[in-house]
């Protein structure tokens, strides 16, 4: 039977997938709680970095109010020994991407299938990393027979099958536009706000994204992934643009301190052109107060949405907002995170062996999560 008929097939059956929680964090919390949610997925290990959540329920650990019966762990080799069918992988990487790599490459020689809300570079690597290291995790995947599939929301859904989905309705085609639109003050990552962003640094800090290239090597496999799906080649390298804006007085988030002067908000463009015309455009929108940079693009609603923008015939805008059910942007967007990788799950394993982007994937849905 092809392959590919064989993992339809395998996907349309009643099935009960085992699944490890890599990591407990601000998405992994959440995806304890989708694992537990879904029908067709078993939880049956959870790893922990912090000592200090060893042992412990998963089910508490995800504020679930209830034991699951699966203790933390903080040992690996265990996990791997259970031989899980599938590693949700939520663990930080953003300041660790090499490393992350080689977890990665070690679940797929174990025969793991793993879907991972990071590095997000691997979520379409073509063109960005080097072909030496997209070589080493296509062999480990074949190794050991399983699949990888890295993803989310951003990068992820809002700018890989929303934009592309939309594309099927045009006749023609000028820009692609994806843009990310948030007031940041409730996102809980001291990291990321603060070495990674340089929020409450001075304007002159070397933070990681203020250096050239970076950008390019964050989000510019969204920009690399859209192109391919449209068919088209870019113009290398691709562009950067970004303005900066200092605080005009002190303000305060849940990650970190920003006094005036210091870096408050930040606008970003990733530029994909065509005969130096841009054509797939990658563009967040971050402020850490609602109120600041009045100028600069604005949710309809709420303080964060994802807003795709399809310049042709005809001319198509689909604005995308999520909220939790507190009202908070900012965990409902680490949950839908946490459910794209989650419900992506069965699709993963069923696939043949190797890195699987969004253009490779089937259509994922909240299929086994509708309440009885």
């Amino acid at each position: 039977m092809p392959e590919t008929l064989k993992a339809r097939s395998h996907y349309g059956r009643e099935m009960t997938v085992r699944v490890v929680e890599w990591s407990t964090g601000t998405v992994g919390r959440h995806a304890i709680a989708g694992i537990d949610a879904h029908s067709e997925l078993e939880l049956v290990g959870v790893w922990v970095s912090d000592p200090a959540k060893v042992g412990r329920d998963a089910g508490e650990l995800a504020g679930l109010g209830r034991d699951l019966g699966v203790l933390a762990t903080g040992d690996a080799d265990a996990l791997i020994a259970l031989a899980p069918d599938a590693i949700v992988h939520t663990a930080m990487t953003d300041d660790r991407v090499m490393e992350s790599i080689q977890d990665l490459q070690r679940f797929l020689r174990a025969g793991i299938n793993v879907v991972s809300s990071g590095p997000v570079i691997l979520q379409f690597p073509y063109g960005v990393l080097p072909d030496s290291i997209i070589d080493q995790v296509a062999a480990a995947a074949r190794e050991g027979g399983a699949s990888l599939h890295v993803n989310g929301i951003d990068p992820g859904f809002a700018n890989d099958v929303l934009p592309l989905s939309m594309t099927s309705l045009s006749q023609s085609i000028d820009e692609v536009r994806c843009l990310e639109i948030a007031d940041y003050s409730t996102y809980n990552q001291p990291v990321a706000m603060g070495q990674l962003f340089g929020f409450g640094q001075p304007m002159d800090f070397p933070s990681v994204l203020a250096s050239p290239g970076v950008l390019s090597l964050a989000w510019g496999s969204v920009v690399r992934q859209l192109a391919a799906g449209l068919g088209v080649t870019l113009d290398e390298p691709l562009i950067e643009r970004t303005e900066r804006v200092p605080a005009d007085r002190d303000y305060s988030t849940v990650s970190v301190e920003i006094p005036t002067g210091t870096l408050a908000a930040l606008r970003f463009e990733i530029v994909g052109q065509v005969d130096g015309v841009d054509r797939v455009v990658l563009e967040h929108v971050t402020r850490t107060h609602p109120d600041q940079c009045p100028q600069w693009p604005r949710p309809d609603r709420g303080d964060g949405c994802y807003r795709i923008m399809v310049h042709g015939e005809p001319e198509m805008t689909v604005e995308f907002g999520h909220h939790g059910r507190d009202g908070d942007h900012n965990v409902s967007g680490m949950i839908v995170t946490a459910m794209r990788l989650v419900n992506s799950v069965p699709a993963v394993v069923a696939a043949a062996p190797g890195i699987l982007t969004a253009l490779d994937m089937p259509l994922v849905t909240g299929r086994g999560l509708v309440a009885g």
